[in-house]
């Protein structure tokens, strides 16, 4: 932490509300993940048009990611903020008033917008805030608010869904996104000039990049990352839609919240050691464990029966996405310059968006076939799928990629400004 005792203390001030903004958000977030999938069962669903409608999440997100992320290069950090921060607070009140499916998919595509707007304008914030030197270890810092909010907001989603009707549980969401939003209003640019890049009358600091859409598709230090998230995305998505169900048919008495809990922990505690040492002995090397950790989780919820094994398998699940999320962004933020980071932000972790959406959408329609236990042993698949991937084309050649992913090199992608 010390890190930020070095900053100046207007800065630490806008982080801090950035940091409690974003705090709010994964708060309204995470309290629906236990909620939603049971609450469209409820509705007369089938396991299919469940997934559909959490997938459904995911293609609001697909079609903002674009254009949001040129909205972060073009018109600022904040703006883009802020209408995630809107979302989150109007669409958990919605929920209130549907009583069908089609409803549902329709709003649940809205709500993606939010995650759209928010982490793409806050990852890029936070990386025009951080010196670059210590790049890695104040973005897994500011990261913490995912797990602080994901180790309250299931475990409360879950708590309440046991005692309240659904209605009071939209409510404490949609209260929780309102509070981000008064946050988040009040963060500040630290060089708006520098931030918002017009086309028309501004150009990139010499020697900068700003490339745009077909030209970071076609990169492959761009497009390779975006497809291990989409990998990820995917084992994320059956994660998020059929856990839930998985655990109501087999009759444990658990609370889903629990497992989400044990992910926030584990999640948190990686987060604090991992962004350091990434700024010392690079990315990749913890890029490829926490693939494994991926992994690893899938095949224990695959075997998984008693409630044990379903907090190991949180446990080692926060693992993996405490240390890939905050090292993708880092990555990111090394292969590309301040006036291309929103686009590239878009692409990156878009793959993820469409993961999840795929998850819901094709995978919901094989449950009948293969069970929950087979879904998840397809997951486990495709995370070790995609270490394979990183492993061999993560870098410039497959040598080098090898080296790269055990951390026995650098990043030959890294621009340096």
């Amino acid at each position: 932490m010390k890190v930020f005792l070095q900053l100046q203390p207007e800065m630490r001030w806008n982080l801090g509300l950035l940091f409690l903004a974003a705090l709010g958000f994964w708060l309204s977030m995470t309290s629906l993940l236990p909620v939603l999938p049971a609450y469209i069962q409820d509705l007369g669903a089938t396991d299919q048009q469940v997934g559909f409608v959490m997938g459904c999440f995911a293609i609001g997100l697909l079609l903002a990611r674009t254009r949001l992320g040129k909205m972060v290069d073009e018109q600022g950090r904040k703006r883009v903020i802020l209408i995630g921060a809107v979302v989150v607070a109007i669409a958990p009140w919605g929920y209130i008033f549907l009583n069908s499916i089609p409803q549902m998919m329709v709003w649940r595509a809205f709500h993606g917008i939010s995650i759209a707007a928010f982490t793409t304008g806050y990852s890029a914030l936070v990386v025009d805030l951080a010196p670059e030197r210590n790049r890695g270890e104040v973005i897994s810092y500011m990261s913490l608010a995912i797990p602080v909010g994901m180790s309250i907001g299931p475990v409360l989603g879950g708590y309440l869904l046991g005692v309240v009707d659904y209605p009071w549980i939209f409510a404490a969401s949609g209260l929780c996104g309102v509070g981000a939003l008064l946050l988040a209003s009040q963060t500040k640019e630290s060089n708006p000039q520098a931030i918002a890049i017009d086309k028309n009358s501004l150009t990139p600091n010499q020697g900068e990049t700003n490339r745009d859409y077909p030209e970071l598709f076609r990169h492959k230090g761009l497009y390779i990352p975006s497809l291990i998230m989409l990998c990820i995305g995917l084992v994320f998505g059956v994660l998020v839609t059929f856990l839930p169900l998985y655990i109501r048919e087999l009759g444990l008495n658990f609370n889903t919240g629990l497992f989400y809990g044990a992910a926030a922990i584990s999640s948190f505690s990686s987060r604090i050691l991992v962004g350091r040492a990434s700024d010392t002995l690079g990315r990749g090397l913890f890029i490829s464990g926490s693939l494994l950790c991926y992994a690893a989780t899938m095949l224990i919820l695959t075997n998984a029966s008693g409630t044990n094994w379903f907090v190991l398998a949180g446990a080692v699940e926060g693992l993996g996405a405490g240390t890939l999320v905050p090292m993708m962004i880092a990555l990111m933020s090394d292969r590309s310059s301040s006036a291309e980071r929103g686009k590239v932000y878009s692409i990156c972790i878009g793959g993820f968006d469409v993961g999840i959406a795929l998850a819901g959408l094709l995978l919901g329609t094989v449950t009948q076939t293969v069970g929950y236990q087979g879904i998840f042993a397809i997951a486990a698949g495709l995370a070790l799928f995609s270490f394979f991937i990183f492993l061999t084309q993560g870098n410039a050649k497959i040598g080098t990629s090898l080296k790269f992913a055990l951390g026995r090199t650098g990043d030959r992608y890294a621009q340096k400004f």
